[in-house]
C-alpha cells in the first residue's frame, strides 16, 4: 500500500472513531452533569481534572517515543526498534514512579484550606485525587505501547478499541444516573478502572502482535541510547507538564476566586473544545508517523511540507465547526445541557479561539519533535505557557471578570505560536515566507467567509434551533472556499482520494 493511501485509510478509521466518540461523549457529559450537579461536577474537574488532561500528557509523551520508533522504521532498523522499546519501557516506569511521588507530596498540601471546596465534600475530593494518581501511573506506563501502535500506523485497532471505550463511558454515565449513593465517588472509580483496563488491553495486543515488544531482560542496556532518550523524554515531559500545569493552574486560580461552580463551566468549555478538536487531532495522528519517517529517511523538505499541511488542515478541521459554534454557543449549550453553569458560554467561546490559535503551528511542533532538537524549545515554550498563571491571577486579583483569565490564555497561545516558528526556522530551516503562503494566507479567505456567513445568519434569522442552519451552512461555505482558495494541487489530490475512500467504505459508487 502506498504511503498516501495508508494515510487516507488510517484517517478514515480515526474519523469513524472520532464521530462516534464526539456524539456519545457530548451526550455522556449531559448525563454526568445532570447526575452530579454543578458542585460535584466542578469538584471532579478541579481535583480529578488531571484525568482528562492525561489524554494530552499521553499524546505528547507518545510523540516522544513515537519519534524514535518512526525514525527507526523509516531507516529500516528493526534491531534498534527492539532496543528502543525496552529502553522506553524502563524509562516510563521511572517517570511514572517519580510523578506519583510528586503528586502524593502535592496532595498533602492542597486540601488544607487551599482549594475552595465545600467542607462536606473534602473527603470525597481526596479520594478522587487518589484515583487520579492511579490513572496517571497506568497512563504513563502505557506510552510505549501507544507509540508502537502509532509508529506502525495501526489505526484500525486504535479506532475499534476507542469506540468500545466510548460506549463503556456511556454505560458509566447511565449507571451513575440511577445510583443512589455518592455518585461522584462511583463515577471516579469506574472512570479510573476503565482507563486502566484500556491500557492493559493495548499492552497485551502489542506484546502479542509486534516483535519489538517482546523484551529480553537478559540483553544489555544501550546506555548511550538510554541517555539520549532520557534527555529527549525529559524535555518533552517538561513541555507536557507545562501545558497541563497551565490548564490545571487556571482551574485552581478560578476556584480560589469563584468556587467550584466556575470549575464546572471551565470543565464544560474544555469538554466542548476537546470534542471539536478531535477532528484535527485525528488527522494529526494519521499524518505524524509519515512526518517522523520522512525525517528518519533524511527527507527534510517532505517533512516540512507535511508539517505545514498539518497546521493548515488542523486549523481548518476545527474551524469549520468552531466558528459557527462560537456564534451559536448559547443556544447549543442550552439544548445540550439541562442546566448551563454560569460563564459556560463565554468560556467555551474563548477556549475554542485559544485552540484555533494553537493549531496554526501544531505541525511545527511535530516537526520539532521529528528533528529531536527540543531542549531549548520545550524549556522556553513551557515557561511561556506557565506565565499564563501569574497573568490570570493578577487580572482576577484586580477584580476583572472570570473570563479575562481565559482571554489571557489566547494571548499566551499566540506568543507560543511565534516561538514555534522561530525555533523551526532555526533548527530545520523552515521558510517563514513559505509558511505564510501555504498556511496563513490560505486560511484567510475561508475563515473570513465563515465568520461572515455566521454573522449574517445570526443577525438576520430568528427561529428555534437556528444553529441547525448556521453550522451546516457556515461549514459548507468554508469547505468550498477552502477547496478553491486554500489548497495547493497536491493537497486537493489528497482530499479527493480521501473522499473516494470514504465513499467506497460506506457503499457509494
Amino acid at each position: 500500500m502506498s504511503q498516501a493511501n495508508l494515510v487516507i485509510k488510517n484517517t478514515f478509521y480515526l474519523y469513524v472513531k472520532m464521530g462516534l466518540a464526539m456524539v456519545i461523549g457530548l451526550y455522556s457529559t449531559r448525563l454526568i452533569l445532570a447526575a452530579l450537579g454543578a458542585v460535584d461536577y466542578g469538584i471532579f474537574n478541579l481535583v480529578g481534572g488531571v484525568i482528562g488532561m492525561l489524554t494530552f500528557l499521553n499524546a505528547s509523551m507518545t510523540v516522544s517515543s513515537q519519534r524514535y520508533f518512526s525514525v527507526t522504521l523509516g531507516a529500516n532498523d528493526i534491531k534498534k526498534s527492539k532496543q528502543l522499546y525496552q529502553l522506553s519501557t524502563y524509562l516510563h516506569l521511572i517517570i511514572g514512579i517519580i510523578i506519583v511521588i510528586a503528586l502524593e507530596i502535592f496532595g498533602l498540601y492542597i486540601f488544607d484550606g487551599f482549594l475552595n471546596i465545600p467542607a462536606d465534600r473534602i473527603n470525597t475530593a481526596k479520594l478522587v485525587y487518589q484515583f487520579m494518581i492511579i490513572s496517571t501511573f497506568f497512563t504513563i506506563n502505557a506510552v510505549p505501547f501507544d507509540a508502537v501502535i502509532n509508529a506502525h500506523e495501526n489505526m484500525l485497532f486504535d479506532s475499534v478499541l476507542g469506540i468500545i471505550e466510548t460506549l463503556l463511558k456511556l454505560a458509566i454515565a447511565f449507571l451513575i444516573t440511577f445510583y443512589g449513593e455518592d455518585k461522584l465517588l462511583l463515577y471516579v472509580i469506574l472512570y479510573t478502572s476503565l482507563t486502566v483496563l484500556v491500557r492493559i488491553v493495548k499492552s497485551f495486543y502489542c506484546v502479542r502482535n509486534y516483535e519489538e515488544c517482546k523484551i529480553d531482560f537478559r540483553s544489555k542496556v544501550d546506555k548511550p541510547l538510554l541517555r539520549e532518550m532520557l534527555s529527549f523524554a525529559s524535555f518533552n515531559l517538561v513541555g507536557s507538564l507545562a501545558g497541563i500545569g497551565r490548564n490545571q493552574g487556571l482551574s485552581l486560580i478560578l476556584n480560589i476566586f469563584f468556587g467550584t461552580v466556575i470549575n464546572a463551566a471551565y470543565g464544560i468549555a474544555n469538554q466542548v473544545a476537546g470534542q471539536l478538536s478531535s477532528f484535527s487531532s485525528m488527522m494529526l495522528k494519521a499524518v505524524n508517523p509519515q512526518l517522523m519517517k520522512s525525517e528518519g529517511a533524511n527527507d527534510r523538505n517532505r517533512m516540512l511540507k507535511i508539517a505545514m499541511i498539518s497546521s493548515k488542515l488542523s486549523f481548518f478541521l476545527l474551524g469549520i465547526f468552531a466558528i459557527p459554534f462560537i456564534f451559536e454557543m448559547n443556544s447549543i449549550l442550552n439544548l445540550w445541557l439541562k442546566n448551563v453553569p454560569e460563564n459556560s458560554v463565554i468560556f467555551c467561546q474563548l477556549v475554542l479561539i485559544a485552540n484555533l490559535t494553537n493549531l496554526l503551528t501544531i505541525g511545527m511542533a511535530s516537526a520539532l519533535q521529528a528533528t529531536g532538537k527540543i531542549k531549548q524549545y520545550q524549556t522556553v515554550v513551557g515557561l511561556v505557557l506557565l506565565l499564563n498563571l501569574p497573568l490570570a491571577y493578577v487580572l482576577l486579583y484586580y477584580g476583572l471578570p472570570a473570563y479575562f483569565a481565559i482571554a489571557s490564555y489566547i494571548i499566551i497561545e499566540f506568543i507560543a505560536c511565534l516561538l514555534r516558528l522561530g525555533f523551526i526556522k532555526k533548527i530545520a530551516g523552515l521558510s517563514i515566507k513559505e509558511y505564510l503562503n501555504r498556511v496563513i494566507f490560505c486560511l484567510v479567505g475561508p475563515v473570513f467567509l465563515g465568520i461572515l456567513a455566521s454573522y449574517i445568519i445570526t443577525n438576520s434569522v430568528e427561529i428555534n434551533y437556528r444553529f441547525l442552519l448556521t453550522v451546516p451552512l457556515c461549514s459548507f461555505v468554508m469547505i468550498v472556499s477552502m477547496i478553491w482558495l486554500g489548497l495547493y494541487k497536491e493537497e486537493k489530490e489528497i482530499v479527493n482520494k480521501l473522499s473516494m475512500t470514504i465513499k467506497s467504505k460506506i457503499g457509494f459508487k
